[in-house]
């Protein structure tokens, strides 16, 4: 089996070196990148498994790298782990706003970035041997990890296709945000509860232009539901 390999965006050599040494202590393959137009390079020649993505670099910003890849057919699959100093709770949202899957704040320590690695990998990777999913024209696939409307496919991040499957698959029934956390992220996981807010909001905008949002209702009070008789 191949190993499973992790593209390093930093513009900083320590911390690549400091992270590359982590990530093949840890059984994976380290590829780097050290500003935007580099990574694209690498994207392509090593199509990573995942990419952790340093926020400020130099050029074209991590921000906006992230959200080109999302646009991209070939890699908004891709897990995103954003790296940063920011600590503030917005700059974490912006984040993921722009497409990130995870958020990891500097300092940071190895051990724990390769935890938040593991965890990602394993919520993002599709189950084969799933069924697929339908309701009205709309169809999710586990197995090749695509969404179609009326046989069109739409474009959706991996932790938004993990929520919409999810949410298909238990219809009209309401989860509160906590509930969503252990059921889609898993019971260790680092998400803030806020941060369903912001794939519940991408999910809805991927949605909006097929009509089929309507049916990621929010309850008041309560959490949010996919209504099969919206």
């Amino acid at each position: 089996m191949n190993a499973t390999t992790i593209l390093i965006i930093e513009d900083e050599a320590p911390i690549r070196e400091m992270v590359g040494y982590a990530l093949k202590r840890a059984g994976f393959e380290a590829v780097e990148a050290a500003d935007a137009d580099e990574a694209l390079v690498q994207v392509t020649e090593s199509n990573p498994d995942l990419i952790l993505l340093d926020w400020m670099l130099p050029g074209q910003s991590g921000m906006d790298l992230a959200k080109r890849l999302r646009r991209d057919d070939r890699t908004r699959d891709i897990p995103i782990i954003m790296l940063t100093a920011r600590v503030e709770e917005d700059d974490k949202i912006l984040g993921l706003e722009a497409g990130a899957d995870d958020y990891v704040t500097k300092p940071f320590s190895p051990r724990e970035l390769v935890a938040r690695i593991k965890a990602l990998l394993r919520r993002s990777r599709p189950h084969a041997d799933e069924a697929p999913v339908q309701v009205g024209d709309l169809t999710l696939n586990p197995a090749d990890h695509r969404v179609s409307i009326d046989d069109r496919p739409i474009a959706i991040g991996p932790t938004e296709f993990r929520l919409l499957h999810y949410l298909m698959t238990h219809p009209d029934r309401v989860y509160s945000r906590g509930q969503l956390l252990d059921r889609v992220w898993g019971r260790n996981s680092f998400v803030e509860e806020r941060t369903i807010d912001v794939h519940i909001l991408r999910l809805r905008k991927a949605l909006t232009a097929h009509g089929y949002s309507r049916y990621i209702q929010t309850v008041r009070g309560a959490g949010y539901r996919f209504s099969c008789r919206a």
